[in-house]
């Protein structure tokens, strides 16, 4: 498919009020718009700073465990909550662990559970095709192409004002009602995920410079990583690195985005095998969201997961020798 034509079906599937029942007949306010903007923007302005503030002695080792801790939690609560439980059902968690992953998703200030799962589950049904809301293959693979695909899929596409519909993509979360009142929350999960660090850093230190430089670096620095991260499997994990198994699109294994993405860039296998709950399966392929898991399991908090297994690897990567020959 050429890049003209490959772009003109993507506008085609973004163009005028959607019919399509995977896109919900609301848009996005512009209201909604400008705080996702301020929720981009401000975050990066953060890390923008980061250098000349640590230089000048703006980072304390208090800052260092909070921030440290609230990107584990909300990274965590992505990767093994928002993705590989409640995406994909790759295993099932007891009511407080589903409850608290949800809660742990919604710090990382990025969707509601239920708008995050519709999007990502919509993603994986049209993965690198006209449907799929963020494919850096949009505007095809001229170089100003896949420049213009990247910006997209990393960010762009949160501006699109049409949304997925929850109501296609992911009924069963509706009907939950501890995840639905979970998602309703969202704005207050928000607030608390930029105020705990401050609050946090002011009385650990008993001081208000404490607390501000808490906010800078457990509040936006943090935030700011984690999206920028999350929004890289999205972007950079389509279009470089190795595919040594069977997909029907171009999802690809990052092996140097691995340990901040707690496993996630191990993509590829992620494409082949959606619902396994380890994404590293390779020899040397650190997953530490399938690690945690594993001790969930262990507590008796998770169950009936889905692990791979050796037979299931093997058929995969027989495909994928296969295909390159």
């Amino acid at each position: 498919m050429s890049s003209e034509s490959t772009e003109s079906t993507f506008q085609r599937i973004d163009a005028g009020p959607p019919a399509r029942p995977d896109i919900a007949p609301d848009l996005k306010t512009p209201l909604e718009q400008i705080l996702l903007l301020l929720f981009l923007a401000v975050p990066l302005l953060a890390v923008a700073l980061a250098v000349p503030v640590a230089w000048g002695h703006g980072l304390g080792w208090h800052d260092i465990v909070i921030g440290g801790v609230m990107y584990l939690i909300s990274g965590f609560g992505i990767t093994v909550g928002y993705h590989r439980l409640f995406t994909h059902g790759s295993f099932k968690a007891s009511r407080p662990l589903r409850i608290g992953l949800a809660l742990a998703g919604s710090l990382a200030v990025e969707m509601s559970v239920t708008d995050w799962v519709a999007a990502h589950r919509r993603h994986h049904k049209y993965s690198d095709a006209a449907a799929d809301p963020h494919s850096p293959w949009r505007f095809g693979r001229s170089a100003v192409g896949v420049t213009r695909g990247f910006l997209h899929a990393h960010v762009g596409w949160l501006f699109n004002r049409h949304r997925t519909c929850p109501k296609r993509f992911c009924p069963d979360l509706l009907a939950d009602r501890d995840v639905a009142a979970v998602a309703a929350a969202f704005p207050w999960c928000v607030a608390a995920s930029v105020l705990i660090p401050p609050v946090a850093g002011g009385l650990w230190s008993m001081s208000w410079t404490g607390a501000l430089t808490a906010l800078f670096w457990g509040s936006l620095v943090r935030i700011a990583l984690l999206h920028h991260v999350t929004f890289s499997i999205n972007s950079i994990c389509h279009l470089i690195g190795e595919r040594p198994f069977t997909t029907r699109d171009q999802s690809r294994n990052v092996w140097w985005l691995a340990v901040p993405s707690l496993g996630e860039s191990w993509h590829n296998l992620h494409h082949a095998d959606p619902t396994s709950a380890r994404h590293g399966v390779l020899p040397g392929q650190v997953d530490p969201s399938a690690a945690l898991i594993r001790w969930f399991e262990r507590l008796g908090w998770a169950h009936d997961v889905r692990w791979p297994t050796a037979e299931r690897i093997a058929a995969r990567r027989a495909c994928a020798a296969e295909q390159a020959r």
